[in-house]
């Protein structure tokens, strides 16, 4: 017998004929005809058993409950629609870190229709939706897609001249990764450089979010065989590396000295991170790009660059 797809949260059939006629409910994530519907507020419907499994586990579960039956004119005001896109933001980038890209879909999903309905299109705050979007479908494999999204959030940032650099360096690595997701390496060298650049611009050369753009530069290189170029870069990387486990360190120290035990084992934990991604950059080059040690240095670096522009 062929296994159902898990259903989480509550959840019943829709029944048609109880809309008002003329009335057709969609697919949250796709816009499909909904054949199910979350039965805790009746206000969010699904065409497949899958995508609500998705949604549940991406965002729906944590803000299914500010879904109230309450009258209509209060259910779309502004500040619940405002306390929504901040959840969905926050919920996409913690789990685009986490690499579970199908998991940040549905937020990012969710963030950019709430962004258009309170900000309107052409926004900065719209790019900003385009980008999370963007970069949980090259995480997906959905490259046009991708493609498309970026190209709408290059289209407003190019419209709003006083944008941040900061979000220019985003648009830029997520152009780099999709070129280099596609194997257009010239591009992607291309983009991974004006990454690097608004990267410096805003956050200045020794921080990790400049080491993150420096370190996908040199995969492309690697890719390239460009030898010496890729073991130069490495090494601004690890000087950047080093900066960051002297300050982790001191700042441990300093909160075992005024008895913060609990702050000190979370920096233990980042501290003996930082040490592993030295270690590793320390082996050949071969080795390095061989397996997972990449991987796990690359996710630290975007952690990292996350915890760099939260701080500022």
């Amino acid at each position: 017998m062929e296994d159902r797809p898990l259903i989480l949260g509550q959840t019943c059939k829709t029944t048609p004929l109880a809309f008002p006629k003329g009335m057709k409910k969609v697919c949250e994530l796709c816009q499909s005809p909904a054949c199910l519907q979350c039965a805790m507020w009746w206000v969010t419907f699904y065409c497949h058993a899958e995508y609500q499994r998705v949604d549940w586990v991406g965002i729906h579960e944590r803000i299914c409950k500010l879904f109230v039956p309450i009258p209509i004119v209060v259910y779309f005001h502004e500040l619940f629609r405002l306390e929504l896109i901040e959840i969905c933001t926050l919920v996409a980038q913690s789990k685009l870190f986490e690499g579970k890209h199908q998991e940040a879909w549905p937020a990012a999903l969710l963030c950019l229709r709430y962004t258009e309905d309170v900000h309107g299109p052409q926004s900065v705050h719209q790019a900003h939706a385009f980008l999370l979007l963007a970069e949980a479908n090259i995480g997906l494999g959905n490259l046009a897609l991708a493609a498309e999204l970026l190209s709408q959030a290059e289209w407003v940032l190019l419209e709003t001249p006083e944008c941040r650099n900061s979000l220019l360096q985003r648009l830029t690595r997520n152009f780099g990764c999709l070129h280099a997701a596609t194997g257009n390496l010239e591009d992607a060298r291309f983009y991974f450089a004006n990454d690097i650049f608004f990267a410096t611009v805003e956050f200045g050369v020794n921080s990790t979010v400049t080491a993150g753009s420096l370190f996908l530069m040199v995969d492309v290189f690697a890719k390239m065989k460009k030898t010496v170029i890729t073991r130069s870069l490495y090494q601004e990387v690890r000087s950047v590396l080093h900066i960051k486990y002297d300050e982790d360190y001191k700042l441990h120290l300093k909160k075992r000295r005024v008895g913060n035990s609990d702050q000190s084992n979370k920096d233990l934990a980042q501290i003996a991170l930082v040490t592993y991604s030295l270690s590793v950059l320390r082996l050949p080059q071969g080795e390095l790009l061989a397996g997972a040690r990449h991987d796990t240095v690359t996710h630290f670096l975007l952690v990292s660059s996350q915890d760099w522009i939260t701080s500022k």
